[in-house]
C-alpha cells in the first residue's frame, strides 16, 4: 500500500521546508561562516521546489549537512547543529516516500522542528522563541502542504524535544482548516 504523492506536491513540501529551515541556517552561518553546507543543501532543494530535477546533488547536498552537524554536534556547538541537521531534513524532503509510516511526516516537518530547536537553543533555552517558529511555520504551510501531511499517520512519539516539536506542528496542522 502507498500513498498517492505528486511530483508538484513534493515540490511544495520541499519549498515549505526550506522556508522553515532558512532562519536556523542563518545561524548555522554565524556560528560557522566558512562553512557553506548547510547553504548548500537548502539552495539545491529550493532549485527542485522551483521545477527542478531531483537529482544526485542533493542527496549529496543533504549527506554533507549531516556531516556539519555531526562536526557541529561533537564540537558542544548545540544550536548550530540543530540547524545543519534543519538543512539536511529540508533537503531530505525532496525524496518524501510514499509509505504510510508515521516516520515521513519527519521528512514534511522535520526541517521546521529543528529549526525551532535552533532558534530555542540560541535564545538560551527560551521556549517561546521555539512556538514564534513553528508559528511561522504554521504560516508557511501552504493548503498543498497540509493535505500531503494528512495523507500519513500521525508523527511518532519520541525524538526528544525536536519530535516534541514536531508533534506540536502536527497537531496544529492537522487541525487547521
Amino acid at each position: 500500500m502507498s500513498i498517492e504523492v505528486t511530483l508538484d506536491e513534493i515540490r511544495a513540501v520541499a519549498a515549505f521546508a526550506v522556508g522553515c529551515a532558512e532562519p536556523a541556517v542563518a545561524l548555522f552561518e554565524r556560528v560557522r561562516p566558512q562553512d557553506p553546507r548547510a547553504r548548500d543543501a537548502l539552495d539545491v532543494t529550493r532549485t527542485f521546489a522551483e521545477g527542478g530535477r531531483r537529482s544526485k546533488a542533493i542527496r549529496d547536498a543533504a549527506w554533507a549537512a549531516w556531516r556539519a552537524y555531526q562536526e557541529t554536534r561533537d564540537a558542544g556547538l548545540t544550536a548550530a547543529s540543530e540547524a545543519a541537521r534543519s538543512a539536511h531534513t529540508a533537503a531530505s524532503s525532496a525524496y518524501l516516500h510514499p509509505l504510510p509510516k508515521a516516520t515521513h511526516v519527519r521528512h514534511i516537518l522535520g526541517a521546521a522542528a529543528h529549526a525551532a530547536r535552533a532558534c530555542e537553543l540560541e535564545a538560551g533555552g527560551d521556549a517561546d522563541v521555539a512556538v514564534e517558529q513553528l508559528e511561522r511555520a504554521r504560516r508557511l504551510a501552504t493548503s498543498a502542504v497540509i493535505d500531503v501531511l494528512r495523507r500519513y499517520p500521525v508523527a511518532p512519539a519520541g525524538g526528544s524535544r525536536p519530535g516534541e516539536l514536531l508533534r506540536t506542528l502536527d497537531t496544529t496542522l492537522r487541525g487547521r482548516a
